[in-house]
């Protein structure tokens, strides 16, 4: 079984990623580079150590959390299902077998909250890690590269995000600390009200009820 770590090194994985973050910079989006992807890969993997997940499941789930923006090196438009062909070709091209390189594929190309759906506990576990990922990091410091952005003004109030698993009560919860002073709850609902319904499908597919935490104050 082909590890995350040995796709964190392949170099046809590097190129494509920098192509990827070269394009999200150019049109002015939030971060979707090494970082993202590291963050997402971790949170998936134990997400699903967590819920129950084998650890063959386990293991593509964090090779589907690094590589699942990898479309956007062609076209951020459709890039949930580029980047699944994208992947699928390189983890073959490694040497990985066909099955758990279709498994990683489809999880990937439903991770978008526009036309995904959670079909498998390695595509909801991204789905969740990936919506999670809320941080003034994502912006860069000093400078909001579309000023009237409300992505930009959310990721830039947010201080914190993390996953939270209750296995004894069956939840879980996405627990974000915002700073009100440059973002109001509301605001955060406009963009993301999508990627929560997604996020609590994903939840469900999981055996879980889902939960929102802002500021302490439990939303959903």
């Amino acid at each position: 079984m082909i590890s995350v770590k040995e796709v964190k090194k392949n170099e046809e994985v590097d190129a494509v990623m920098k192509i990827a973050q070269q394009q999200i910079e150019n049109i002015g989006y939030t971060e979707h580079s090494v970082r993202h992807a590291s963050i997402v890969s971790k949170r998936a993997g134990e997400l699903l150590k967590k819920t129950g997940g084998t650890e063959r499941e386990i293991a593509l789930a964090e090779i589907a959390g690094y590589l699942h923006d990898i479309g956007n090196a062609i076209n951020r438009s459709e890039h949930a299902q580029t980047g699944a062909l994208l992947a699928y070709k390189i983890l073959t091209g490694m040497g990985m077998d066909y099955l758990s390189a279709a498994e990683i594929m489809m999880a990937i190309g439903n991770h978008d909250e526009e036309k995904g759906l959670p079909v498998s506990k390695i595509s909801a576990a991204l789905i969740i890690a990936d919506k999670a990922d809320v941080h003034k990091s994502r912006v860069k410091k000093g400078k909001m590269s579309r000023p009237d952005d409300i992505h930009d003004r959310v990721n830039l109030a947010a201080e914190s995000s993390f996953i939270s698993v209750d296995e004894e009560k069956k939840r879980i919860a996405i627990e974000i600390t915002i700073n009100t002073k440059m973002c109001q709850v509301m605001d955060y609902f406009e963009i993301y009200h999508k990627r929560m319904q997604l996020c609590r499908r994903a939840a469900a597919f999981l055996g879980y009820e889902f939960g929102l935490i802002i500021n302490g104050n439990a939303i959903v």
